[in-house]
């Protein structure tokens, strides 16, 4: 009788065990999702550093082997170069095994992120000392893999000097006499390199650059703002144009035009909600052609086939963001819409608060209280087969009333009868360590763009306590199998 009772206490003392670590690792790979380091509407950007660097350490120190394997989720940048800066600060791990994996997974990862991000990580190893066999390994291996040397020794100049300085790489003749002889004049025989040697002294030269290299010399020239920007618009990429937009706006005989065919769907939604009303209004059938386009487009590289869909989309006041996020909350609700509505055979959005004609959603705007409650009846009324809600999670008109409707719902009608609800939130929510949730009986999982949804739709059911640990472990090693064996590099 005893050891009947002891091994039952052992198995009940394993599964909570089991339970906990799969929770630790579930709300860990939801906040990679959504937190960055930058200022939120209800969050600083201090607490928000806090929350986020004591979840990276706690899961790195105590289940280092997943720890890694987040880097194949699907999160954000932020947190992959986070997770990459730990690991190389930490050091090799003993296991062979475990060390390749890692090795190959920070390789990947580091050829997928922007080169201005990897090179500011390469720049915090340096400041913080990181200078282990391994981590002048990583950092060698990437700079040879880069095609255009010269390109990021102009554009990345400091950062890339720092780099190599660290790790003592051997460099490329002129690209080193670039970076580390300023006062020798004689002429390089690579294009880009003696163009920037040109530029110094011609301003007509500084328009064959990289824009942003571009810009400090039209202004050591003083080209007029308005001269400079029609002129380097060819050499902008889609993400410079978004971002220069206002800036175009505000000087006068300036002109930037956004090829709305070549940006992503999130990015896409962010450019059409910084336009002015008026113009959203006197261009709504280009805009709207764009925005399913770009849903079509993200739907080809990532699947998705669904029956009848209800989203509920929050447009508060908070989906307005922060300003270094500006509109991003409501540019994701935007641009799930679009992203849902082509991938569903029939489709229905209840937007929050609802505004009068909602024929046209690119001129939806940041306005009123959370009120999810409402169009929650009204999308179970309609009866989908799943039901998305995209929102901060800070609902407070009245508050933490829709997890109680679904609650009912679900025992009134019954549990069969319930179409699946899934909460999506871009917003961390530093206090709680995740995503914000609505409540029990609805799961919450973060979303860094509307392309994402494919991946958070799959994830989901971890969030719902619906899978165990077990499976929580296959589906990492299965993403990490895709991401290794996927790279064309």
């Amino acid at each position: 009788m005893t050891d009947g009772k002891f091994q039952s206490t052992s198995t009940e003392r394993e599964q909570l065990r089991e339970q906990c670590e799969r929770e630790d690792l579930v709300m860990f790979i939801n906040a990679c999702f959504a937190a960055t380091r930058q200022n939120e509407f209800y969050t600083d950007q201090y607490r928000m550093s806090v929350s986020i660097e004591f979840l990276h350490q706690y899961v790195l120190i105590n289940y280092r082997l997943l720890y890694s394997r987040t880097l194949a989720a699907g999160i954000n940048h932020f947190n992959q170069l986070q997770i990459i800066f730990n690991l190389l600060q930490a050091g090799a791990p003993a296991d062979l095994k475990q060390r390749t994996e890692e090795g190959a997974l920070i390789a990947v990862a580091l050829h997928g992120l922007p080169a201005n991000r990897v090179y500011a990580l390469f720049a915090r190893l340096q400041k913080n000392r990181v200078n282990n066999r391994r981590t002048r390994a990583v950092i060698k291996a990437y700079l040879n893999w880069r095609r255009d040397p010269e390109f990021d020794a102009i554009k990345y100049r400091n950062k890339y000097r720092a780099a190599a300085t660290h790790v003592h790489s051997r460099l490329n003749e002129e690209v080193g006499r670039f970076l580390f002889d300023r006062s020798n004049q004689k002429p390089y025989t690579m294009p880009l390199l003696n163009q920037y040697r040109q530029a110094q002294y011609s301003a007509a030269a500084i328009y064959e650059l990289p824009f942003t290299v571009a810009e400090s010399l039209a202004q050591k020239h003083k080209v007029p703002r308005d001269v400079f920007l029609n002129k380097i618009e060819p050499k902008m990429t889609a993400t410079e144009k978004l971002r220069f937009q206002a800036t175009a706006a505000r000087t006068k005989g300036a002109q930037i035009e956004f090829d709305l065919s070549r940006a992503g769907l999130t990015k896409l939604a962010l450019y059409i909600l910084s336009l002015k009303q008026s113009e959203r209004v006197q261009r709504a059938d280009e805009l709207q052609a764009a925005l399913e386009s770009a849903a079509e487009k993200t739907l080809t590289r990532a699947p998705l086939s669904l029956g009848r869909v209800a989203t509920i989309l929050d447009r508060s006041r908070s989906a307005a963001g922060s300003r270094e996020k500006r509109n991003r909350p409501l540019a994701v609700s935007l641009a799930a819409s679009y992203l849902l509505r082509s991938a569903a055979t029939e489709y229905r959005a209840f937007w929050t608060p609802a505004w009068e004609d909602q024929s046209f959603e690119i001129l939806t705007h940041a306005a009123g209280q959370t009120a999810l409650a409402e169009p929650l009846l009204d999308a179970l009324e309609w009866q989908p087969d799943l039901i998305v809600i995209v929102s901060d999670g800070y609902e407070n008109d009245p508050p933490q009333l829709v997890d109680q409707v679904a609650c009912v719902y679900r025992n009134a009608i019954g549990k069969a009868e319930t179409p699946e609800i899934v909460h999506m939130n871009p917003v961390f929510d530093a206090d709680h360590y995740a995503p914000r949730r609505l409540g029990a009986t609805i799961p919450t999982v973060g979303l860094r763009d509307a392309e994402d949804i494919p991946t958070m739709l799959g994830f989901a059911k971890f969030t719902a306590g619906a899978a165990t640990l077990d499976e929580l472990e296959e589906y990492l090693a299965f993403r990490v199998n895709r991401m290794l064996h996927s790279d064309g590099t």
